[in-house]
């Protein structure tokens, strides 16, 4: 299985994962602030379809490594803290969860993960991004949910994470390599 997100429309990527499980514990680091801030971002999350979400950001305290944003790079808001809105579209408990998630330009994309059971206690992960609009955003988006993934992947194996910035930078560059190269 290659671990690279990929185009399956024009404004749409997807990215197919095993990870460790099981499900019910991988779908506790999707929903539940305080774990999702282990891997992604933190905040409160309604438990139904309908409700809000809050992602709180905070890329320095996703790995033990002192990985800044290298100073060459202004092209993402990485203050210390970043907050973003949505809502909850699917709350399927524990195989399917959809909510949108707003960009800079307050236009709104839709992300949904989908996890299924596998053998040797492995998770299926499929993460599905939707209305990413141009070049820019989509290699963006690609690097940042392909180095969340393998952050939460090292996590759920009791693994030390990946650098954040240095893996989202090397990744960045790979997927404009892949993708428009």
């Amino acid at each position: 299985m290659d671990d690279f997100a990929t185009l399956i429309e024009s404004n749409t990527l997807r990215m197919v994962r095993l990870v460790p499980g099981p499900i019910e514990r991988v779908w506790d680091y999707l929903t539940i602030g305080e774990k999702r801030a282990e891997w992604l971002a933190g905040g409160d999350m309604a438990q139904e379809s309908g409700g809000t979400v809050e992602l709180v950001f905070t890329h320095k305290n996703l790995t033990p490594f002192d990985d800044d944003l290298p100073e060459n790079q202004h092209d993402i808001d990485c203050s210390d803290e970043h907050r973003m809105h949505g809502t909850v579209l699917v709350y399927d408990k524990p195989n399917r969860l959809t909510y949108t998630w707003e960009s800079p330009d307050d236009s709104a994309s839709k992300v949904t993960f989908e996890l299924r059971e596998e053998e040797n206690g492995m998770v299926r992960l499929v993460l599905t991004h939707q209305n990413l609009t141009g070049m820019d955003e989509i290699t963006s988006v690609s690097a940042g949910w392909h180095t969340h993934v393998a952050i939460l992947s090292a996590k759920l194996a009791g693994e030390t994470p990946p650098p954040f910035w240095q893996t989202y930078y090397d990744l960045r560059a790979e997927y404009i390599n892949r993708m428009y190269g």
